[in-house]
């Protein structure tokens, strides 16, 4: 996806991570976005003890963490800083064991629509041949603008409109068709 173009750097990524998800950064900060471009974005995981798993090799669910987190970099980079947006699959093939290094994970938009986003995610270590693991994760984005029964166009405003009592429920906000 080539003619896509980034609406956010890597520094309004970071800050918004930073304040959106200061929990990501608890207990350590090894993980850091390096770019953005038409389509991808790059994270690095800088090796650390606490992701090593028995054996000594980097653990999958230290792998995952990243590969999730490099997508959710690539939507956000190209869809603007939107909280819920949300994984709604995502897989994970391990190819080889990593080294106790650094992994970069490139993740590539494949699709970007109005409520879906779709990527593959490599996960990659210097000097190393081939691929470490690869991903695909697909991205639910919530839709813009007022809520369904909300104001309609023509100049009402939300004060205006009648009271609605509303439903808190965790699917409420995904399309329904």
């Amino acid at each position: 996806m080539a003619d896509l173009k980034p609406v956010m750097s890597v520094a309004e990524l970071e800050a918004f991570m930073e304040r959106e998800f200061p929990q990501m950064r608890m207990g350590a900060d090894t993980t850091t976005i390096e770019a953005v471009g038409p389509g991808t974005a790059v994270l690095r995981l800088g090796f650390a003890e606490r992701n090593l798993r028995p054996g000594g090799t980097i653990s999958g669910p230290a792998m995952m963490a990243l590969a999730d987190y490099a997508m959710y970099a690539a939507v956000l980079a190209h869809i603007g800083p939107v909280g819920l947006a949300v994984t709604t699959s995502f897989h994970m093939d391990f190819m080889r064991r990593p080294a106790q290094a650094d992994i970069l994970a490139e993740a590539r938009l494949m699709k970007l629509g109005r409520v879906l986003a779709v990527g593959a995610i490599e996960l990659t270590q210097a000097g190393a041949s081939g691929p470490v693991a690869h991903g695909t994760c697909t991205y639910s984005i919530p839709p813009s603008g007022p809520p369904a029964g909300g104001p309609a166009g023509g100049g009402e405003t939300a004060a205006a409109a009648p009271a609605k009592p509303t439903r808190r429920k965790w699917g409420n906000w995904l399309p329904h068709r």
